[in-house]
C-alpha cells in the first residue's frame, strides 16, 4: 500500500466516525446539540487539515489501529493550551478599530452646515442639517471628554487632547464649536479676551428655534471655562502652525523650484576636465 493509499483510508476511515457522530448528534436536543458544536467544528477541521497534509506511513498505521482515531486526535486537541482566544480577541478588537475608523472617517468627511434650520428647511437641506448637527453634538461631547482624560496633575495637556479630537472630526468642526462655545461666553471673564477675539471672527449663524431660543445654545462646551479656555490656546497654536506648514514650502520643493546650477567646485572640476 502506498502513502497515498494510506492516508486516503485514514481519511475515510475517520470521514465515517465523523458521519456516525453527526447522525447521533442530530437525534438530540437542541441543547445538546449546542454543548457538542465546539467538538463538531473541531472535528470537523481536523478532516480538512489530513485533506491537505500527509502522514508518514507509520503514522497513518498508527491511527488506523485505533478504533476512533478522529475522537482519539479530538481529545488530545482539546488538552493543548492553545491561542485560540487570544486570536479570537485580536480579531474582535481588529473589527472593532476598523468600525471605530470608518466612524471617525464619516464624521471628518462630513461638512459643517453653515446655515440654521430654517434656511436648510427652505431650500430642501434638512438631511444635510440634521447629519451636520449630530456630528456638531458629538464633537462638542468629545471635546468635553477629551479635556476630562488628558487634565492631570492641576494642568491640562492640551496638544494631546486637540489632536484626539481634530483626528476624530477634524479641525473646520472643532473650530466651529469652540468658536461658538467662546461665543456663547463672552459674558465669562475667565475666558481670554484674545480667545473671544479669535472668536467673533469665525462666522456662525445664529439658529433661533420656534421660541426664538438659538439652538446654538446646545453645543456649548461644558467643560470648566478655564480648562476650555486652555484648549482654545491650544487649538490655535495647533491650527496656525498647521497653516503655516500649509503654506511654506519646503527646503526640497524650493530647490526643486530653483534652475540648476553648478557649485564652483563642480564648475572647476568641469573646467578642469576640458582641459
Amino acid at each position: 500500500m502506498t502513502n497515498e493509499e494510506r492516508n486516503t483510508a485514514l481519511y475515510q476511515k475517520m470521514f465515517a466516525e465523523q458521519e456516525v457522530f453527526r447522525d447521533w448528534l442530530k437525534g438530540q436536543s437542541p441543547e445538546e446539540i449546542l454543548n457538542h458544536a465546539y467538538e463538531y467544528t473541531v472535528r470537523e477541521d481536523i478532516l480538512l487539515s489530513l485533506e491537505y497534509h500527509d502522514l508518514s506511513d507509520a503514522q497513518a498505521d498508527a491511527l488506523m489501529k485505533s478504533p476512533s482515531p478522529l475522537a482519539d486526535v479530538f481529545q488530545d486537541f482539546e488538552k493543548l493550551e492553545t491561542s485560540h482566544m487570544e486570536t479570537v480577541w485580536d480579531c474582535l478588537e481588529g473589527r472593532a478599530d476598523t468600525l471605530l475608523e470608518e466612524q471617525r472617517r464619516t464624521l471628518r468627511e462630513t461638512p459643517v452646515y453653515p446655515y440654521p434650520a430654517s434656511y436648510a428647511h427652505e431650500h430642501g437641506e434638512l438631511n444635510q442639517y440634521r447629519t451636520s448637527n449630530e456630528a456638531n453634538m458629538a464633537c462638542k461631547k468629545a471635546i468635553e471628554g477629551a479635556i476630562r482624560d488628558h487634565y492631570r496633575g492641576y494642568s491640562l495637556d492640551g496638544k494631546a487632547a486637540v489632536a484626539e479630537v481634530v483626528r476624530a472630526f477634524g479641525t473646520e468642526r472643532t473650530m466651529y464649536i469652540l468658536a461658538n462655545t467662546v461665543r456663547q461666553k463672552d459674558w465669562d471673564g475667565r475666558i481670554s479676551p484674545s480667545n473671544k477675539d479669535w472668536a467673533k471672527s469665525i462666522p456662525i449663524q445664529k439658529n433661533p428655534d420656534a421660541w426664538g431660543e438659538d439652538r446654538n445654545v446646545y453645543l456649548i462646551v461644558n467643560s470648566h471655562p478655564g480648562l476650555t479656555d486652555l484648549f482654545v490656546n491650544a487649538f490655535r497654536k495647533e491650527y496656525c502652525q498647521q497653516q503655516e506648514k500649509d503654506i511654506k514650502p519646503s527646503v526640497r520643493a524650493k530647490l526643486q523650484n530653483q534652475p540648476a546650477k553648478n557649485s564652483p567646485k563642480i564648475s572647476a572640476n568641469l573646467k578642469g576636465q576640458e582641459r
